[in-house]
């Protein structure tokens, strides 16, 4: 067993709004949020005055504890204020894919229990259509305004008291991200307030901020990564986060001069585009101090050829998923001159590890050797929601988490991700399920069988790889007399039908046509094999 070397923290045991706000009265005149399109700014005390105003009116509207609330938007300046008004009330909030199609945002909206949606005018005609497709849901708020809906500055203007909600954050749910875990579709992992505030207190020995420190949150905030390093993280210490609602290359480059950033946390597409686009050599990015990637494996030699570009440090790492709040390792900004290149990084403080062997998880494996990475600490989620059978598979009855990725660990402490035992894709740092795919595939009347597994493009991104089974003329739906029928879709079409029905970072980048997919006797497909020829 691997323990951290840092000194454990106490349990947090407040809600998120104060675990992270608590402080801002401490704060007051100093910028919390900052547009970096525009430059709008709130300070941390009109952050605090309008969560707790937006909360009052939420309340005041009917919003009760143990509600969920669909927060479905890009990142803004009023994110942050919606997050933690509907946590205040009492309310869990279930972050949503600003990108998701109504068909994907309505399952997440039935599974969850949604009552709620805040959204942004130009989402909205996908939320009306979502709520549409679930039922249940009372109210669409749309935080810039659109004709019969009530907008954030309707709310703010509510004058009803504050809301005096109990919260057990032990028990209660603050949020409730939607992963696919090591497996299947995607699922509400139930991350209660003291599971998420504590992974801050765990954090926070390894990446110090406070006042001075300029944070640019272009990675999607409703992700618990982002979530955690670029909302809750830099707020609860007094920093400055400056909001970009996309990447934009150009934007991201002129928000890092402009606002002088110091410290970016990021994927590996965008360390790529640092370390090799020309576009580079046209902007100011003196002010960095830091870089550190995570959400998806980044390559040692690009990070390095990164940091050399910038004259950085080296490129730290972390590691986490969202079932684990999300952080377990990260490089240390102390030291990521020490840390060896393409680790991950070190236990973070009140966290335990275990590497067990592939073929017999009852082994424990010691160090420089290949294994299951099993974690167990307070950030371990309190499971999936509706679904204990998946909780129970990801988490054992002596609270060891399975993360379904193969790592090692070297004499040092440090932690190198080496492959995944799961089938989840990571795009971009996005999770995509191929089992979720392979049923999209499945409803096209030209194919018989398919599956979907992650391969890499020439820019090192992990992309979804489907090998598809066409039928034949004669098994086709439509019948073997159909005029110039063809022996099932090509290319194009599949690519096209795909992206027709989910979210633009899930779709088809790659296709193989196969005679066969192979399976196992319990018809489990044979990933590897498909690996083996991809």
């Amino acid at each position: 067993m691997f323990r951290s070397a840092y000194a454990d923290v106490p349990p947090i045991e407040l809600p998120i709004h104060d675990a992270v706000l608590g402080r801002a009265a401490e704060f007051a005149d100093l910028p919390a949020l900052v547009d970096g399109t525009d430059g709008t700014t709130l300070t941390y005390g009109q952050l605090d005055r309008y969560h707790r105003r937006l909360a009052a009116a939420l309340a005041e509207s009917g919003l009760r504890k143990g509600d969920v609330l669909a927060l479905h938007s890009p990142n803004s300046i009023v994110f942050p204020a919606v997050f933690y008004a509907a946590t205040r009330a009492g309310a869990t909030v279930t972050t949503a894919h600003p990108l998701a199609t109504p068909e994907e945002f309505a399952g997440q909206l039935r599974d969850s229990g949604a009552r709620w949606i805040v959204t942004v005018s130009p989402l909205l005609d996908t939320a009306r259509a979502a709520a549409g497709i679930a039922g249940g849901v009372e109210e669409i708020i749309v935080c810039d305004g659109a004709p019969g809906h009530r907008s954030l500055a309707d709310l703010l203007a509510s004058t009803a008291p504050e809301p005096g909600v109990d919260i057990d954050p032990s028990g209660d749910i603050a949020v409730l991200p939607y992963s696919s875990g090591t497996t299947g579709t995607p699922k509400g992992v139930m991350l209660t307030h003291r599971q998420i505030a504590t992974n801050l207190a765990q954090l926070e020995p390894c990446v110090p901020s406070g006042p001075g420190v300029r944070i640019l949150a272009v990675l999607p905030l409703f992700h618990i990564y982002g979530l955690t390093a670029l909302m809750n993280a830099p707020l609860r210490l007094g920093a400055t986060v400056v909001v970009l609602p996309r990447f934009d290359l150009e934007t991201f480059l002129a928000a890092v001069e402009t606002h002088r950033i110091t410290d970016l946390y990021v994927a590996p597409p965008i360390v790529l585009a640092l370390a090799k686009h020309p576009a580079i050599a046209r902007y100011d990015l003196s002010s960095l101090k830091h870089v550190i990637s995570a959400a998806a494996p980044l390559d040692a030699a690009l990070a390095a050829a990164c940091a050399e570009r910038l004259g950085l440090p080296p490129i730290g790492q972390a590691y986490g998923m969202t079932e684990l709040s999300p952080g377990t390792h990260v490089v240390p900004l102390d030291g990521l001159r020490e840390a060896p290149a393409g680790t991950v990084g070190r236990l973070i403080a009140g966290t335990e590890m275990r590497v067990v062997a592939l073929d017999d998880p009852g082994k424990d494996l010691g160090t420089g050797e290949d294994g299951e990475i099993l974690i167990r600490g307070p950030q371990v989620m309190k499971g999936y929601l509706g679904r204990p059978d998946a909780t129970a598979a990801m988490i054992d009855a002596d609270g060891w988490l399975h993360t379904g990725d193969v790592g090692r660990v070297d004499e040092g402490g440090w932690l190198y991700v080496v492959d995944r035992v799961k089938e989840l894709i990571k795009y971009k740092g996005f999770q995509v399920a191929p089992a979720e795919l392979e049923a999209v595939l499945l409803t096209h009347p030209g194919i018989a069988d398919a599956a979907v597994i992650g391969t890499y493009d020439d820019d090192g991104n992990e992309i979804p790889h489907a090998f598809v089974v066409r039928r034949t003329t004669a098994d086709r739906p439509d019948g073997p007399d159909s005029p110039d029928a063809p022996d099932g879709p090509d290319e194009d079409e599949i690519t096209a039908y795909v992206a027709g029905r989910v979210a633009p970072y899930k779709r088809v980048r790659r296709i193989t046509f196969t005679d066969t997919v192979p399976r196992a006797a319990s018809g489990k497909i044979l990933r590897r094999q498909l690996r083996d020829r991809a």
